[in-house]
Formats: C-alpha cells, sequence, structure tokens
C-alpha cells in the first residue's frame, strides 16, 4: 500500500521580487562561467512546460531563461528535496519549488492543489516529465502527470530541451564551465486530460527534436576561437618570444600585455606562454646591449630623457643588478639594455640579471594571470574583442601615466 503524502506549507507561487532575483542571480552565474544561449519562443502567460531532465544545472539554466515575469516554480521530487531541511532550504529560495510525492497516494492531487494559485496569477510551472535524472543524456519515458496538470490548470504546454546541461553537471560529476542552450518549441493547448498518454508520448518526441534539430549553439566569440587556436598551436609560443623580443629592442607595447591578450584565452597555457616571452625579452636585450655597443641605437618610442637618465643611474651606481629596478618603476627594458651597451657592461652578467629580472616579472604575471583567466575566461570568450579593446584602452592609460610621470 502506498504511503499518504507528507504535508508541506503550502505555496503560492513565485513572487515577483523573488523571481526577479533569481532570473538575473543565474543568469550572472551563467553569464560568468559558459554562457547561456535561449532561443525559441520564450513562454508568456500561465503554462506548463516539460523539459528532459540529466542535471541539477537544468533548473539553473530554466531558472536564466524563462524570463522573470513569469515567475516559474518548479516540481520537484518531495522525497529527495524537500526531506532534508538545507535541500528544502535550497529549493525553495534558489528555485522556487513545489513538491511532488512521487510514491504516495493522493500525490497528484497535491501537486495540483499547489500549482492552481501559479497558474492563476498568470505563472509559470516547470515539470520533468522524466521523474529523474537521465544518466546517459538520453530521453527517457514520460509520465502523463505534467499533460494531466495542464488540462486540469487549462494551461497550453511548452515543450523545452536542455542542451550542455549535463556537461556542466552531470549525474554523480563535477562542475564544468561549458555553454549550454535552451530551446523553447511553440506552446500548444493541454487538450483532454484523458488523452493525457498520449499528449505525453508526444510531447516526448517534440523535447527529442528539439534536442536534434540543430548543433548547440555556442557564444564564443569568432574572434576569441581563432586567437584561442593560435595560442594552444605551436605558433602561439612563437608569437610569444617575438612579442618579448620586439618590445625588448623597440615595440612600445609592454611584453606583459601579450600574456593578457593572447593567453587568456587558454589560462592552462599562460605560465607556459609567459616563459615564451620571457625568454624572447632576455633576447631582445642582449640584442639591444650588443646593437647599443656598436653605437647603433633602435627607436624606442614613448620612451624619455629622464628614463634613458634614470636607468643609467641604477646600471651605473649598482652595475648590472641595477635592471632590477626595471620590475617596479615602469621605465622599459629597452632603455636599460641600451643604456647598458653604452656604458659596456659586460653581457654575460647582464643577461643572467635581465633573466632573473624578466623572468619573476613576466612569469609572475602569468601565474596571478592564469588564476584569474579561469574566473573570467567565459565572458572573454564571449565577447573577446570588448575584452582586446577595453586591455588596450586600460594599457593606453598605463602608458600615458607612466611616460607623463618621467617627462
Amino acid at each position: 500500500m502506498s504511503a499518504e503524502p507528507v504535508a508541506y506549507p503550502p505555496t503560492t507561487g513565485a513572487s515577483r521580487h523573488g523571481a526577479y532575483l533569481r532570473h538575473h542571480l543565474w543568469r550572472l552565474v551563467y553569464g560568468s562561467t559558459g554562457g547561456l544561449t535561449v532561443t525559441g519562443p520564450l513562454p508568456s502567460g500561465p503554462a506548463v512546460l516539460v523539459a528532459n531532465h540529466s542535471s541539477h544545472a537544468d533548473t539553473a539554466a530554466l531558472m536564466a531563461a524563462v524570463p522573470a515575469a513569469g515567475r516559474p516554480v518548479f516540481a520537484a521530487a518531495a522525497d529527495y528535496w524537500f526531506a532534508i531541511p538545507v535541500r528544502r532550504f535550497l529549493v525553495t529560495t534558489l528555485a522556487a519549488a513545489v513538491p511532488v510525492q512521487r510514491h504516495a497516494d493522493g500525490a497528484y492531487a497535491a501537486l495540483l492543489e499547489a500549482c492552481e494559485p501559479v497558474a492563476a496569477s498568470g505563472g509559470v510551472v516547470i515539470v520533468y516529465p522524466e521523474g529523474t535524472r537521465s544518466p546517459d543524456g538520453s530521453v527517457g519515458r514520460f509520465a502523463s502527470g505534467a499533460a494531466r496538470l495542464a488540462a486540469d490548470l487549462g494551461v497550453p504546454l511548452v515543450p523545452v530541451a536542455l542542451l550542455g546541461t549535463r556537461d556542466v553537471l552531470a549525474k554523480h560529476g563535477t562542475f564544468q564551465a561549458v555553454p549550454v542552450e535552451v530551446r523553447f518549441g511553440a506552446a500548444e493547448a493541454a487538450g483532454d486530460r484523458e488523452a493525457a498518454s498520449e499528449r505525453s508520448a508526444a510531447l516526448r518526441e517534440r523535447v527529442a527534436g528539439l534536442l536534434g534539430s540543430a548543433p548547440m549553439a555556442d557564444p564564443r566569440s569568432p574572434l576569441g576561437l581563432r586567437v584561442e587556436r593560435f595560442v594552444e598551436g605551436p605558433g602561439g609560443l612563437v608569437a610569444g618570444f617575438a612579442w618579448g623580443f620586439a618590445e625588448a629592442v623597440s615595440w612600445p607595447v609592454i611584453a606583459e600585455v601579450s600574456v593578457g591578450l593572447l593567453a587568456v584565452t587558454v589560462p592552462r597555457r599562460m605560465v607556459r606562454f609567459g616563459f615564451a616571452v620571457a625568454a624572447g625579452s632576455v633576447a631582445g636585450s642582449l640584442t639591444t646591449a650588443a646593437l647599443a655597443r656598436r653605437g647603433i641605437l633602435a627607436p624606442a618610442p614613448l620612451t624619455t630623457p629622464r628614463m634613458r637618465d634614470e636607468a643609467r643611474r641604477h646600471l651605473s651606481t649598482e652595475g648590472v643588478v641595477g635592471v632590477r629596478h626595471q620590475a617596479f618603476n615602469g621605465i622599459p627594458i629597452k632603455v636599460y639594455a641600451r643604456e647598458a651597451g653604452l656604458l659596456g657592461l659586460p653581457a654575460p652578467s647582464f643577461g643572467v640579471a635581465v633573466a632573473v629580472e624578466r623572468t619573476a616579472r613576466i612569469v609572475g604575471t602569468a601565474v596571478v594571470g592564469s588564476a584569474a583567466a579561469r574566473l573570467i575566461r567565459a565572458p572573454v570568450r564571449r565577447r573577446y574583442g570588448t575584452y582586446a579593446l577595453a586591455g588596450a584602452a586600460l594599457w593606453g592609460v598605463g602608458v600615458w601615466a607612466t611616460r607623463r610621470r618621467w617627462l
């Protein structure tokens, strides 16, 4: 004999302010992780949404996708989500859930009673007709409860397909920051409750059709993807070395910019890229010093006489270790390298001093940057052009301030 349903506090649906906060909270979460794409006609007015279910991330994705005006609530398994106080607090606070008794007499009547005020206030009820998360991402059999609920509430049914959520948080898996897409199908009339089983089977086919209708949308910036592929390939390390070399000879954009501009797209390669940039900077510094010893002075745009005087003072009074000041004073390494050559400082010892200073500064920047890049990687990958422009503007302000200081 089935157990009697457990009584839980009745719900009146999501409040307007609560729905707004939850919607924007989950938009922010997905916006700062793998990204969320929403396609298809968004539900308007009261409705029952039916979606495939393969992850706890499904609920967050739907909260982010359904407009806050819909004040969505979720039908959640009472024996899992409501039996433990902590889970009950989370599911009612973060998802405005209503309890569903999966294995008790009177379970459907309790669900209908809980959802009536939601529909009456124009809200959306979201149901996972499979009843549990799919272990392999396939769409299981749809129970008839959602179709019966829509018929009894007198609201339309809306099929929804969730793509990518299983990769975000698979059953018994760990979190991954990957893109997600929510596809809404066209709403259809609920029909008669006597035809709920047939309607449920048709809804399953519609959800499966939405899942397979097209490849999942990739919200990443095409430019960012090209930069990412380049950095991951052998050309990335070559470019890092070349940037460091050029900046130590004449190129006016500091070496660390290459780390933040290019390697940010692939955080795991950032430190390796930093070593390539540092190696290029050391080679460029030795080249600049060697040229200066022979009276050949490469152009040094955006530098000032005061910078050259300060670098000469450090190297004259402290020897090659005077280059250590470059790590903090904003004077480009090319200035120190030129003055080292003009002073005739020994190349081997100068090379060692530069290697220590440049590796510490550039690779240290890459180590810190790799941690930061993991936090901002998703928005950077989606809006790489904006990120690059903002970085260029920030660099320009920094150059202006540094040059003004040394005029």
